[in-house]
């Protein structure tokens, strides 16, 4: 049996954010030597999903792990990435899949997110700034509270007075609401980070609108702080979930599911199947048309 990992990517338009996202790969390779990885998009850049499992199926492989590149659990790693699956194994009936879970709240994150705001906070300040933690955004209430989550468990036990949470698109507040939340509860240093893993349209966008509000109170330091980038502690976590997923230790939070249970303003998704939407980026997906349209951003 020849085993591989398949880490599915979103995909961006941006070829900076293309080459962290390689970059990720390589580490991922570099921390274990031994274990065949390669990588694939969901949309917006090539190789897609299913050109790259016919290449691996054609070269031998008949045992894939799959795992979403993504932080938090929304439509792509609830509906998209697995209906993908679910195509490949009518393509491929030999080949045994195994879905990971999203990276989600891990302390290896954590710890790579206090680090990234040290790299730009100096040790003398941290006590005085305040942070603005911005997520992608989703229609997804639940992959949107993971975010808050996050934000939470950034601020016990470490010197940030504030952390606030915003998102760039699909889910309030926004990125000038989480700033001037901020600056109402009296913050005048204030650092921004990205929760993003690569750079793209959304993470510019952030930084503009960052500027802008920053132009606008020029009494508040605000900082830009990096994003999660293409670092080792995102390849751990990557590794793990797989890690978890062959051993049969997949968990996956369905308390609070918008699929599952009845979330006000969201009991018409209770029960919806999770189909595989139209790509353009990707041929796989050409006889599976539903009529869905992203209402996302491109990255």
């Amino acid at each position: 049996m020849s085993h591989q990992l398949m880490i599915v990517a979103h995909g961006t338009v941006d070829p900076a954010g293309q080459a962290e996202s390689r970059r990720l790969l390589d580490r991922v390779r570099a921390l274990r030597p031994g274990l065949r990885a390669d990588l694939s998009f969901l949309e917006l850049c090539p190789p897609p999903i299913s050109e790259s499992v016919a290449a691996s199926v054609a070269d031998g492989v008949d045992h894939m792990t799959v795992v979403p590149l993504v932080l938090l659990g929304a439509g792509h790693a609830k509906g998209d990435v697995p209906a993908s699956i679910a195509a490949e194994r009518e393509r491929h009936p030999g080949v045994r899949f195994t879905y990971g879970a999203p990276l989600g709240v891990r302390p290896e994150l954590l710890d790579l997110v206090d680090r990234r705001l040290c790299e730009a906070v100096p040790a003398e300040d941290r006590e005085e700034t305040a942070v603005v933690l911005i997520g992608r955004g989703t229609s997804d209430p639940d992959a949107n509270a993971d975010l808050f989550k996050i934000a939470r468990m950034l601020w016990e036990g470490r010197p940030w007075p504030l952390v606030e949470t915003g998102f760039v698109s699909l889910a309030e507040p926004s990125v000038p609401e989480a700033l001037d939340r901020c600056r109402a509860l009296g913050a005048k240093k204030i650092a921004l980070l990205p929760y993003f893993l690569f750079t793209g349209v959304l993470e510019r966008r952030i930084r503009a609108q960052t500027r802008e509000w920053a132009a606008q109170y020029p009494e508040c330091d605000v900082i830009d702080a990096p994003y999660l980038g293409p670092d080792r502690a995102v390849a751990e976590a990557l590794l793990a979930r797989a890690d978890e997923a062959e051993a049969g230790l997949t968990a996956v939070n369905c308390d609070t599911c918008l699929y599952r249970v009845a979330m006000p303003g969201f009991e018409h998704r209770v029960g919806a199947p999770q189909t595989l939407h139209f790509h353009p980026d990707d041929p796989g997906t050409h006889g599976h048309h539903h009529g869905h349209h992203h209402a996302e951003t491109p990255k």
